[in-house]
C-alpha cells in the first residue's frame, strides 16, 4: 500500500496485516516508510478463487546489494484505444500470460507501465516485472477476493482496503476525498489493484487506458500511477539502491522487498525462457 508521501518516512508509520490469506505475524507496518502488505475488505461477500493461491516466498537477498534479473524489452506502444484488432502488446501479454502466471490483462498493464516510464521518466529504468511483483502482492493481480479482470481493466467488484482508522497495528487517516474513491467519509481506505491511498492517488494519479480519466480501480491508470510512484525522487531502479528505495518507499519491509524481488525476477527469468 501506497500513502501520501514519495519518500522513506523518518519514523515508523502504520502497521497491518497481509491479503489473500497470507497472514504474517503482526509487527509488519503498512505504507511509506513503514512495512506491512495492503490491507484489503470486500465491501461485499467474497467468493473463492478456485485456484489455489501459490505462496510467495520471499528472495534471500540482502536489500541493496542486487536487483531482478532483466525482464527485456516489451513491445513498441499499443494502437490507440477504440483501434480495430489486438495490438503487438495484447499479443505479447496473450503469449506471456501462461508462461509467467499473471492474467493478460493484467500483464498488459504492467508493460504499458513500463513503455509509460520510458518516455516519461527514462533514467528510471522501471522494468514491467517489478510493477508485476507489486501487483501480485496488493491484490493476486486484480484477483484478491475471488474478482477477475474485466476486458476494460477492471475488477468485476471494486478493491477497497478496510478503513484506516488507528486500530490495532492501524494507522489513522481520516478522511481526505469525502468518501470519492473509497466510499468512506469517515476514513481513508486504500483502493485498486494496486491499492493506493487516496492522498497518494490525487497527486500521482494517470491515464493509462486514455479514456480521459484517472481510476485506480482501472488497471492500466493503477499500473501507470504506482509506475510514476516509484519513478519519484529521481530514482534510478536500473541500480541496487535505487531498486531497493522504490521498493521500500511503496512498503518498508525488509520481508515485502525481497518478496517483491523473488517475484519480479522470477517473471524476468521466464519471461526470457531462463
Amino acid at each position: 500500500m501506497v500513502l501520501p508521501a514519495p519518500v522513506l518516512s523518518p519514523t515508523p508509520p502504520p502497521r497491518g496485516r497481509s491479503l489473500l490469506g497470507r497472514l504474517l505475524v503482526v509487527g509488519l507496518v503498512l505504507g511509506v516508510g513503514g512495512v506491512g502488505l495492503a490491507v484489503l475488505a470486500d465491501l461485499t461477500t467474497p467468493t473463492r478463487d478456485s485456484r489455489p493461491e501459490t505462496p510467495i516466498t520471499a528472495a534471500p537477498v540482502r536489500p541493496g546489494s542486487v536487483i531482478p534479473g532483466d525482464a527485456g524489452v516489451v513491445p513498441d506502444q499499443p494502437a490507440p484505444q477504440g483501434s480495430p484488432g489486438r495490438d503487438a502488446l495484447t499479443e505479447w501479454a496473450t503469449r506471456l500470460s501462461s508462461t509467467v502466471d499473471v492474467p493478460a490483462r493484467a500483464l498488459r498493464a504492467y508493460a504499458l507501465a513500463d513503455l509509460a516510464m520510458r518516455q516519461e521518466r527514462p533514467r528510471c529504468r522501471l522494468s514491467w516485472a517489478t510493477v508485476a511483483g507489486i501487483g501480485r502482492i496488493e491484490s493476486n493481480h486484480g484477483r484478491y477476493g475471488g474478482a477477475t479482470l474485466t476486458d476494460e481493466g477492471r475488477p468485476s467488484k471494486p478493491i477497497i482496503g478496510i478503513p484506516l482508522d488507528g486500530g490495532p497495528n492501524v494507522r489513522a487517516i481520516p478522511d481526505s476525498d469525502g468518501g470519492q474513491l473509497d466510499g468512506d467519509t469517515t476514513w481513508d481506505r486504500a483502493v485498486g489493484p494496486l491499492q493506493f491511498i487516496p492522498g497518494t492517488w490525487k497527486r500521482y494519479a494517470a491515464d493509462g487506458n486514455g479514456d480521459g480519466r484517472a481510476d485506480p480501480q482501472q488497471i492500466d491508470d493503477a499500473a501507470v500511477t504506482a509506475a510514476r510512484y516509484l519513478c519519484s525522487a529521481n530514482r534510478d531502479l536500473g541500480e541496487a539502491k535505487g531498486w531497493w528505495a522504490a521498493v521500500f518507499a511503496y512498503n518498508n519491509s525488509t520481508e515485502y522487498g525481497q518478496k517483491v524481488f523473488g517475484l519480479a525476477d522470477t517473471y524476468a527469468r521466464r519471461s526470457l525462457g531462463r
